[in-house]
């Protein structure tokens, strides 16, 4: 039993959600409108101010499905109105982060730049202030592509456990490991 999918999806004021027939639901809200094929085999009921959700059989990916598809709905309603933001942040000597347009440009220690093109549905920013880190912002109504986008970021240059130098996210704890250890 799916106590995630089994939960009702409360949405927020201003936002609308509509089903066709061929199991896509469409949310729209003043952010903008997202859908999301649903299988068949998990049925949508849409009520007042609420959408449920349940299932046909109680096999296990249907039961995997009835919360997937519960919690893709719930953010698809917290994404067109509230939005998400992702916040990276660039540590390194001489790593900086230029944003024009949906253009990324990284200088990340490489012997080149790197040029990242950000799908048009997230909107990216950078602050560059002095002595302090450079910080990437992204901003988008799918919480998917922007994580997917803030993965591919980070990918170019993961933190490394020793200095702690590359992409991370703000406010993130890495762990550390000591150096190598004179021997005596």
């Amino acid at each position: 039993m799916s106590r995630i999918g089994n939960l009702p999806v409360v949405l927020p004021e201003k936002v609308t959600v509509s089903t066709d027939k061929n199991n896509v639901v469409i949310v729209k809200g003043p952010l903008g409108e997202l859908s999301q094929k649903i299988d068949p085999r998990i049925n949508v009921k849409l009520e007042d101010n609420q959408v449920s959700l349940s299932r046909s059989s109680d096999d296990n990916p249907t039961k995997a499905m009835h919360g997937l598809y519960r919690s893709l709905l719930y953010n698809m309603g917290v994404g067109v109105s509230e939005g998400f933001e992702i916040k990276q942040e660039l540590v390194g000597v001489g790593y900086r982060a230029v944003a024009t347009g949906q253009l990324l440009e990284l200088s990340l220690g490489y012997s080149h730049e790197i040029l990242f093109e950000i799908p048009p549905e997230v909107k990216v920013e950078t602050v560059t202030e002095r002595r302090k880190n450079p910080v990437i912002t992204l901003k988008s109504t799918d919480k998917q592509l922007i994580g997917q986008v803030a993965a591919k970021i980070r990918s170019f240059r993961k933190p490394e456990p020793y200095k702690g130098k590359g992409v991370k996210y703000v406010g993130e704890q890495l762990r550390k490991k000591a150096g190598k250890s004179a021997s005596v």
